[in-house]
């Protein structure tokens, strides 16, 4: 019998898992692993959803009306018209990006570093991830030249790129590609005939508000499908929902259409009772606006202080631009962690920061990156405190970093670098 493909557990989950266990086992331990926001539901989304706990019917393939109008209407607003009958739904923007890269068919493009599960995506439906470098500071997008030599390569050796992964804004370097590069990008990818899934799931958290990410499918709409959800900006990554937009073209319709017959064989419909809170939510009413708002004011503040405790410590990384991810590079003390901690690599300094510290973090080589790569990355993300009242009191506190549970972690993390290169 044929051995099946690999598949590794999501390393963010898994590490979630690992810290959970030795939490349980009284062992104190800061979770900076997984990008998990920590912060409670908008109340005004828990009534919507308890509201249409009633619906139990399969419903539209691609989502309720509501549901698809809602999401036009959001990226309206943001300057790409969209037309509701593009829209498909689906129970998170992961299955939904598995789906697309599974209709699209063929190689798949994915920047270096990259989310953890593009790479795996590609392989799970049979075809080549092929990993192509960001420039410095760029996250999210891969270098233009360097896609356009990779794909011409990989063409010359018979194989099939047909797509490119991009993250806008960027998870794990929680940095903005430069619109040049997003334009380059653009032009490669209709000079190559690459499809671009552009997943801006992070689009909200920008913490400049007047300079926000640019989409890719402002300069190539006919070839640019956009996916994004509510797990980020509204933490409600458990109620697992998401929305793509696909392109007002012959190909986007034809990819449509592909799409939603993959949607129809592998989760019939997006539940009910999320789509009702979903499309209220998209909606952008200006309780929701005003919440999304404090959160980003809350990552800005958290992680940007965090980064000024790895830059003291001698790591180097970019500007922090959005999100609540931190990509500090460790090569400058790379002599010290060898001579002092038998340290060669990220995947090392992970596991001494866990089993000495009890810090969770991920190494660059989770993302795509070599293993003897110094990198890692952390997410501020569960430094909010323990319980609601705790996050709740973060959110709207003037300076958050004055609460004391907030003080506490970002403290820690100081301590931890101070000892760790002293």
């Amino acid at each position: 019998m044929p051995e099946p493909t690999p598949i590794p557990m999501s390393a963010t989950l898994a590490a979630d898992e690992v810290l959970a266990r030795r939490r349980q086992a009284g062992e104190r331990v800061l979770s900076m692993a997984s990008g998990e926001i920590g912060l409670p539901v908008h109340p005004a989304l828990a009534e919507r959803l308890a509201a249409a706990a009633h619906e139990n019917d399969y419903g539209p393939v691609v989502g309720s009306p509501e549901l698809r109008c809602a999401a036009a209407g959001y990226w309206g607003r943001r300057g790409l018209v969209s037309d509701s009958d593009l829209v498909v739904a689906g129970p998170g923007s992961k299955p939904l990006l598995f789906a697309l890269l599974l209709a699209i068919g063929g190689d798949v493009v994915v920047p270096v570093p990259s989310w953890v599960s593009y790479p795996v995506h590609a392989r799970l439906i049979g075809v080549r991830p092929i990993p192509v470098p960001i420039r410095p500071g760029e996250g999210g997008v891969p270098d233009p030249e360097r896609l356009r030599e990779a794909v011409i390569a990989a063409r010359a050796a018979g194989h099939d790129p047909r797509s490119v992964v991009v993250t806008v804004p960027d998870n794990p370097t929680g940095t903005v590609a430069s619109q040049v590069t997003v334009r380059q990008l653009t032009t490669v990818a209709r000079e190559l005939d690459l499809v671009i899934v552009s997943d801006e799931i992070y689009c909200d958290l920008v913490y400049d508000s007047a300079a926000p990410a640019l989409s890719p499918a402002k300069s190539a709409p006919e070839r640019t499908v956009v996916t994004t959800g509510l797990t980020k900006n509204l933490a409600v990554g458990g109620w697992r929902t998401g929305v793509a937009r696909l392109p007002d073209s012959d190909a986007g319709r034809a990819l449509h259409s592909r799409l939603v017959s993959v949607a129809s064989q592998i989760w019939s419909s997006p539940p009910a009772p999320i789509q009702a809170a979903a499309a209220y939510a998209f909606g952008e009413p200006p309780e929701i606006a005003e919440r999304i708002a404090a959160s980003r004011r809350l990552h800005e503040t958290v992680a940007r202080t965090v980064a000024g405790h790895f830059t003291k410590a001698g790591a180097v990384l970019a500007p922090v631009q959005a999100t609540c991810y931190l990509y500090p590079d460790f090569e400058p003390l790379r002599n010290h962690l060898s001579r002092a901690h038998d340290v060669h690599g990220g995947d090392d300094l992970a596991r001494l920061l866990s089993q000495r510290h009890g810090v969770g973090l991920l190494p660059a080589s989770a993302f795509g990156e070599a293993p003897d790569a110094l990198r890692i990355r952390a997410a501020t993300s569960r430094l909010y405190g323990d319980t609601d009242e705790q996050r709740m009191a973060a959110l709207e506190a003037v300076d958050p970093l004055q609460l004391p549970w907030v003080r506490e972690a970002v403290d820690r993390i100081d301590e931890v670098l101070s000892d760790l290169f002293r």
